[in-house]
């Protein structure tokens, strides 16, 4: 009788140790699930960057519409040339285009630099970058001359940091522009609609024709080649160079506020 009390035990400890082992693997399983089928309705799974479809998630858990998240565009700029686009979101009170980046250590730069600095391990590593601002500056430049109407909405740039970086001094940021850690994009969100007027949209079909045509050129793996080759015919600037860093007060995180979103 002992033995087969000690059995009994043995085996429901056994089961609890196990239980408790399961539970929590099952549940990560169904959150990759729903996350899976939440990125579906906007997008493919092989499209873009994990980081951009952690934001695209993030918005769509903010409540903002699948229909309304345009993802991985590639906009034809000129003959066999393309601008590759994170994700734009046509809003009530204008279109926000995003540029997402993904970086460790501490990051420098100024908002009219043409490239921005990493620094790793303590200063031992420094690497430049092209500027991100800059860069979504030119996105959506490239987007104002496909419309005419463009000219009259507003457009506001999202820089998303993702990753274990921090804001060392990042300085003279124009208006209507926006460098964040991921963590801030509701706040940022809140703020673009809740302290701007009602964009003056015309053909709303005509814009989501435009990107929708430049999210479908994604899947065109001619498309993606070129767009490579154009990109490596570049130089690069993400190789290693001695820079002198100054350090100064880091780049403020923003209060973070429930927003209250729109209709398109």
């Amino acid at each position: 009788m002992p033995v087969f009390i000690d059995f009994i035990i043995a085996l429901v400890l056994i089961v609890a140790f196990t239980g408790l082992f399961l539970v929590p693997k099952l549940q990560n399983l169904e959150q990759l699930k729903k996350d899976r089928e939440q990125i579906l309705t906007v997008t493919k799974l092989h499209r873009g960057t994990d980081s951009e479809r952690k934001l695209l998630l993030k918005l769509l858990n903010l409540g903002i519409p699948a229909k309304t998240i345009f993802h991985d565009l590639y906009l034809e700029t000129s003959y066999k040339r393309f601008a590759q686009i994170d994700l734009v979101v046509p809003t009530k009170v204008g279109i926000i285009v995003f540029e997402v980046k993904e970086y460790s250590g501490w990051i420098f730069g100024s908002g009219h630099q043409k490239e921005w600095t990493q620094i790793l391990a303590f200063g031992k590593q420094k690497y430049r970058f092209y500027n991100p601002v800059l860069q979504n500056k030119r996105h959506i430049e490239q987007l104002r001359s496909k419309l005419p109407q463009f000219a009259n909405i507003p457009f506001f740039s999202v820089v998303v940091f993702f990753g274990p970086c921090e804001f060392k001094n990042v300085t003279q940021i124009p208006q209507d522009v926006f460098v964040i850690k991921a963590w801030d994009i509701d706040t940022v969100l809140n703020q673009i609609l809740t302290e701007n007027p009602l964009a003056r949209y015309g053909n709303k079909w005509e814009i989501v024709q435009i990107l929708t045509h430049a999210t479908s050129n994604g899947d065109n793996m001619e498309v993606r080649w070129q767009h490579t080759q154009n990109l490596r015919a570049l130089e690069p600037v993400n190789t290693q160079r001695k820079v002198s860093v100054e350090f100064t007060v880091p780049f403020p995180r923003l209060w973070r506020r429930k927003p209250k979103f729109w209709r398109f």
